[in-house]
Formats: structure tokens, C-alpha cells, sequence
């Protein structure tokens, strides 16, 4: 534990992070583990902000409003408990976290079935968020499964 934050399987550490060139003597490389978390901090954030345009372009009648801001508050969700991921305490906390994260996205998936299913949206206007949505509940658990 470091400052308070466990340091344990998918977190960034600042001791992996690369120096300037002043400093090449303490540079050290970047880690495939570095690497893959500053991606899927980027990723899961990129998920929510096209959740954010489906959203807009939604009808405005009372049923599209409803669902939407159940599949609006899921798919932010996955970014910000991600984020909340990647500050885990201890493994334990890392794990229950990381289980948040995979709920909600498919929490998320579950919406955009339920706007294809009820003709709220045409599939053809999702399918793209519905593929990486897929994508990414794969990706977390598949790290769920190896931290057990």
C-alpha cells in the first residue's frame, strides 16, 4: 500500500511513470499493466460520453425519458466506478469495485435492449455502443476473474 491506495494488480503507479530527459538515470518504461489502465480509463470514459449523444438524440415522449435516464445513469456509471477501480485500498475493495463496474455495464446493455425491444431506438443507430459495451463487460471480467 502506498499513500493510502492499494497498489495491486490493474492500478497505475507513479513509480512507472516516464521521466524528462534531465532525469534518465530514475526514467523507467511504462508497463503493459500502466498501459492498459490509462486505455480503459480512457475507454470507459468515452463509453459514457456516447451514451451522453444516444441520450440527446432520444424522443422526447415519456417512456424514452424514463429508460434514458436509466441507461444514462448506468453507462456514467461505468466510467466513474472504473475511475474508483483504479484507487482501490486493497485487493478486497479493488474486487468489490471492479464488480460495481462490470454490473453497470451490464446494467447499460440491458437499457439498450430495452430501447431496441420497445422501437425506442433502431439498433442500427446503437449497435456500435452496444458492441463496446459487450467489449468492455468482457475485458473487466475477465480482470475480475484474475484477481480472485
Amino acid at each position: 500500500m502506498e499513500n493510502g491506495v492499494y497498489r495491486g494488480e490493474w492500478t497505475l503507479t507513479n513509480r512507472n511513470m516516464i521521466g524528462d530527459n534531465d532525469t534518465n538515470d530514475k526514467m523507467t518504461s511504462v508497463s503493459a499493466k500502466d498501459v492498459f489502465v490509462a486505455k480503459m480509463r480512457t475507454r470507459t470514459k468515452q463509453f459514457g460520453l456516447m451514451a451522453i449523444r444516444i441520450f440527446q438524440e432520444l424522443p422526447r415522449s415519456g417512456e424514452a425519458k424514463i429508460i434514458g435516464n436509466q441507461f444514462l445513469r448506468s453507462s456514467l456509471s461505468v466510467g466513474a466506478n472504473y475511475r474508483a477501480v483504479c484507487r482501490a485500498r486493497s485487493k478486497a475493495e479493488f474486487y468489490a469495485k471492479l464488480s460495481i463496474t462490470v454490473e453497470e455495464a451490464d446494467e447499460t446493455l440491458f437499457w439498450v435492449e430495452i430501447l431496441i425491444e420497445s422501437e425506442i431506438v433502431a439498433k442500427d443507430k446503437i449497435s456500435k455502443f452496444e458492441a463496446e459495451g459487450q467489449e468492455i463487460i468482457a475485458i473487466l471480467s475477465a480482470a475480475r476473474s484474475n484477481t480472485k
